[in-house]
């Protein structure tokens, strides 16, 4: 499972026009899955998410977390994550989950990240999303369970 975090001042999610998520300051998941994960790949993900020290303390340094600084949380499902481009032109993309895998994965993943009390917007499965994403920073790291 690959989560490729961004903090960010807003974000928001939107289909067909209609937006479906809405967060301030806080963090973005770009959330991928592949054949192997299991549910306990999404419990480590989603605490080291909400947990990482990637917001600023009183001293200017990367201290605080999420979680401590009661940021905001969009997840977005990105099946890309798993694309391979190392050959070709056309990136394969047969290292991503087939929905039947990835969905059950991708709302325990949810589900983790609500259990904490933060405010907790998402995306839709499979849908064609816009995200608006303001990257604060930059911040952008990959992580990986």
């Amino acid at each position: 499972m690959r989560a490729l975090i961004q903090r960010v001042s807003s974000g928001s999610v939107s289909i067909n026009g209609k937006t479906e998520g809405e967060i301030g300051r806080g963090i973005v998941i770009l959330l991928g899955i592949t054949h192997d994960d299991t549910p306990k790949d999404a419990e480590y993900l989603a605490d080291k998410c909400v947990n990482l020290r990637i917001f600023e303390d009183s001293e200017g340094k990367m201290n605080l977390s999420t979680l401590e600084t009661k940021g905001d949380v969009l997840i977005i499902s990105q099946f890309t994550l798993y694309g391979d481009a190392s050959r070709g032109r056309r990136p394969s993309y047969t290292d991503a989950a087939r929905p039947e895998t990835a969905i059950p994965l991708y709302e325990k993943f949810i589900t983790e990240v609500r259990k904490t009390g933060l405010k907790t917007e998402t995306g839709r499965f499979g849908a064609e999303m816009l995200v608006d994403i303001k990257n604060n920073g930059p911040v952008t790291l990959l992580v990986e369970s």
